[in-house]
């Protein structure tokens, strides 16, 4: 790996009891560019996000078949529709005084909520919906691609049981990548000063290959060997164990289906698109989707994670009555994707957050205007 210390500066905090920077004791650290000048001014940085949201999403709902729908900030408590991400994330909630103090959460994101959507608004095979997701995430710790507000475009689409493969859900990887360089175009055209920097294709790797490749290296500087090697990379099978005994990264057991074999020893039909960003000069995550569970995938993986007392919830008992479409969906983040084309060195300065103050501290310091 390149050693990309010198190329940074490496800030480092350390507390007791609760880090400053949101985590339990240790250790957190984050990186900020060593010389750095925004490509625009805050102004044009506010006209140039409006732009991206309303190009970009034209162009993804062309490209997917998708209609724009409304979406719920929160869902009621115990129903099963809240989704765990990485399976270990609490939602933010509260009573709700008119429900006879029911409790509702705050969305992490709406994988099972579109799919129950789907059903609701009768989508057929081919076409599906997009709507603008916000959530908190508490648990997230913070630095210049984390924050704990999430807004991304969140989207569904029906399929067919012979979809459910690898040639489909590259197709549909395809198919979002092409909308990015659309829009990175569409972005240089507008602001010149803003480079072309993805490559003309995606590249596909699996984990398992990944893992191969690299055993001696964590996941994270995996993706950060293969995105700088490819520029952008579609890594598959996210959440079942690999050669090593684990898995690339943590995965809930019932929206992704990473279970389902693939050919080869491998597994898995979901996955992220990462990308190369040159200002931070690491991998950088646009978008996790996936082909989701069909009911053989739900059992098996709710068992695998020990989760089966699931199968009692609403969503999941419509799922296993084959009361709901199957369907691939994901998210890509608005901000995440606002940064790397506008070539920001973090995401406060695409959207207005917490941070603390040390950090507001530091990236005053490196030239970074967090709003």
């Amino acid at each position: 790996m390149i050693d990309r210390a010198l190329r940074f500066l490496d800030y480092r905090t350390s507390a007791v009891g609760h880090s400053a920077f949101g985590g339990f004791g240790g250790v957190m650290r984050y990186s900020l560019p060593a010389a750095y000048e925004s490509l625009l001014g805050v102004k044009e940085t506010e006209r140039a996000i409006k732009e991206i949201k309303d190009f970009f999403q034209l162009s993804l709902a062309t490209e997917l078949n998708l209609t724009r729908v409304t979406a719920p900030l929160f869902v009621l408590s115990g129903l099963g529709i809240n989704d765990d991400l990485n399976g270990i994330e609490r939602p933010v909630s509260f009573p709700v005084k008119a429900m006879d103090g029911a409790r509702a959460e705050i969305v992490h994101s709406l994988a099972k909520w579109k799919r129950l959507a789907l059903a609701e608004y009768g989508f057929k095979r081919g076409f599906g919906l997009y709507t603008d997701m916000n959530a908190i995430r508490a648990d997230e710790d913070l630095d210049p691609i984390h924050s704990l507000y999430v807004d991304q475009w969140d989207w569904e689409r029906v399929i067919g049981a012979a979809d459910r493969n690898l040639d489909f859900l590259k197709l549909v990887v395809r198919k979002i990548y092409s909308s990015f360089k659309r829009l990175e175009f569409r972005m240089h055209d507008l602001y010149p000063a803003l480079p072309l920097e993805l490559p003309e294709e995606i590249t596909f790797v699996h984990a398992e290959d990944a893992q191969a490749r690299y055993p001696a290296l964590s996941p994270k500087e995996r993706e950060n060997a293969l995105a700088e090697e490819y520029g952008a990379f579609f890594l598959i099978g996210i959440g079942w164990d690999l050669a090593d005994g684990k898995p690339h990264d943590g995965r809930a057991a019932d929206y992704d289906d990473w279970s389902t074999p693939t050919g080869a020893g491998r597994r898995g039909l979901n996955g992220d698109i990462i990308v190369w960003n040159s200002i931070l000069s690491q991998a950088f995550e646009v978008s996790s989707m996936g082909i989701r569970v069909d009911k053989a995938a739900l059992e098996l993986q709710l068992a695998k994670k020990g989760q089966e007392a699931r199968k009692e919830l609403y969503f999941h008992k419509r799922l296993l009555q084959g009361n709901l479409p199957l369907c691939i969906g994901g998210g890509i983040g608005q901000s995440r994707l606002c940064m790397y084309i506008l070539r920001k060195a973090h995401i406060g300065e695409i959207q207005v957050g917490l941070w603390p103050e040390e950090m507001r501290t530091e990236c005053k310091k490196a030239g970074i205007n967090l709003l």
